[in-house]
């Protein structure tokens, strides 16, 4: 006889990130490649973030503030709500997992558009729920009035990642404005907003921090990882009604933030330097990588995140060691529901450039199932 794992947790297919560039390069024996595989901050971590991480590395034999105070005073004041409705997570992800595991019991439902961020699968099957997909419509853009639909007396949570990773669409103020204003008292919305700072300076895309200072039943998700690039560090917040707050803090562990964590992001908070050119490389390198790839044929869906899901007349799953060999790391995304696609982070001008490269070798080879003529038509 041997342990078996509850019956959620043996069909529960883990979350996979992105491969490490230490594993490519040794894999391969291949020096300088580029990671373009997991949305990271491509000008690196916040200086003034980095710098307050190592200097509170010279406390690291004490514990760190349970309820990361400092952060959350900071969080509060620069939002506008209470330090009390602000959750301190290890990243978004955690977060996710800790406000499914507040409210969802088994068997009850989870509902979310089809394509969402992988995690909350992951999160619902852990806890032993039921996870339902709701198909997306045009452009893999939420369908809010097939979600409501579909909300029962078991569902428990609806979630939107706004924009989405890895279709980078979006759901509009409308649409989310529809969404509050059809679901029942006892569903709690589930924003999860970590691209919101790509995403916001668009005209009808929503902050989904006014619904919480409407006393919404609704948790906001955002995140230090991506604009300010600390990522390694694992730091991400949500805002919610002190009720929903509260909820999540009986869940989490007493110490999921690190104190260099909670010092870094908290000197990142103030980092608008950083924040700013971040915002301005991905504004200029976003449309360069998305119209070169639509001159080489490939399909490209508009995105609003710091990333594109490119799709291919082919599975990209078996192209994946072809570009890792040329150095340049990137997502393939059959295990999020889109077997023929990858996903691409936006990177610097030089990193964009040597991923086109690598994806010019293997058009003009005829591996990219894409026209040969294409390969001409991208170098004029």
């Amino acid at each position: 006889m041997k342990p078996s794992p509850r019956p959620s947790v043996q069909k529960l297919a883990p979350y996979v990130p992105g491969r490490p560039i230490e594993e490519v390069e040794r894999e391969y024996g291949i020096t300088g490649a580029v990671k373009l595989a997991s949305n990271e901050n491509p000008l690196g971590p916040s200086p003034k973030g980095l710098a307050a991480a190592v200097a509170a590395a010279a406390d690291v034999h004490l514990y760190p503030d349970g309820s990361g105070t400092l952060l959350r005073r900071a969080l509060s004041a620069r939002h506008d709500i209470p330090a009390d409705q602000v959750v301190l997570g290890s990243g978004s992800c955690e977060l996710i997992d800790i406000c499914v595991r507040a409210f969802v019991d088994p068997g009850e439902e989870v509902v979310v558009p089809a394509g969402i961020f992988r995690m909350f699968p992951v999160a619902v099957g852990r806890a032993g729920g039921t996870f339902v997909e709701v198909p997306t419509g045009p452009g893999y853009r939420p369908d809010v009035h097939a979600m409501t639909r579909r909300v029962g007396p078991a569902t428990k949570i609806v979630a939107i990642a706004n924009p989405n990773n890895p279709t980078g669409a979006y759901s509009t103020k409308a649409d989310l404005d529809q969404l509050f204003a059809a679901l029942p008292g006892h569903v709690v919305v589930v924003v999860d907003e970590a691209y919101f700072e790509f995403a916001c300076e668009t005209p009808d895309y929503p902050d989904a921090l006014d619904y919480v200072r409407a006393g919404r039943n609704v948790v906001v998700l955002r995140t230090f990882s991506k604009i300010y690039g600390l990522a390694g560090l694992r730091v991400g917040y949500a805002f919610a009604s002190p009720e929903i707050a509260a909820a999540m803090n009986k869940v989490r562990e007493p110490f999921n933030t690190t104190g260099i964590g909670q010092a870094a992001a908290l000197a990142a908070l103030d980092d608008a330097g950083h924040r700013e050119r971040t915002k301005a490389l991905v504004r200029q390198e976003r449309p360069f990588l998305a119209a070169e790839l639509a001159r080489r044929g490939a399909v490209v869906n508009p995105s609003l995140g710091n990333f594109l899901l490119v799709e291919l007349p082919i599975p990209f799953g078996p192209l994946e060691p072809e570009f890792a060999r040329r150095g340049v790391i990137l997502r393939p995304m059959g295990g999020w529901g889109f077997p023929l696609a990858f996903r691409v982070s936006v990177g610097t001008h030089a990193e964009n450039l040597r991923f086109l490269q690598a994806f010019d070798e293997l058009l003009a080879a005829g591996r990219l199932g894409l026209p040969a003529g294409a390969v001409s038509a991208a170098a004029g």
